[in-house]
């Protein structure tokens, strides 16, 4: 029962237009974010294995494959904090998706008043 039950609550979400617009904006996100982190991911190993580009000198022993390497631990925090800042705009949609599966106009806030 509590199956059965849990499966047509879910399918109420899933076709209230906040949840697709929550998919569709989390995928507007997630996809590029994830192509953009890999290929930055994957250019320090591909450089440095096979091309000689990152071997000049920046200053003193400090060569370019390091500044690659650090600008990787940058990336990673800009991703991070870009992702929360969407993330918390995904709450606002995940909260609507609920009232308008639970029959409340869309536009009430979470106390169910308005």
């Amino acid at each position: 029962m509590y199956v059965a039950q849990s499966s047509a609550e879910w399918e109420r979400i899933e076709h209230t237009s906040a949840f697709k617009e929550l998919m569709q904006s989390k995928k507007a996100f997630i996809v590029p974010a994830t192509i953009f982190f890999l290929a930055f991911y994957m250019g320090l190993p591909i450089l440095t294995g096979f091309t000689t580009w990152l071997n000049g000198p920046v200053i003193g022993a400090i060569t370019w494959a390091y500044v690659y390497a650090f600008a990787q631990f940058i990336m990673t925090w800009t991703l991070l904090h870009l992702y929360v800042s969407w993330a918390n705009r995904w709450d606002e949609l995940v909260d609507q998706a609920r009232r308008e599966a639970a029959g409340a106009p869309a536009n009430a806030d979470a106390r169910g008043e308005g």
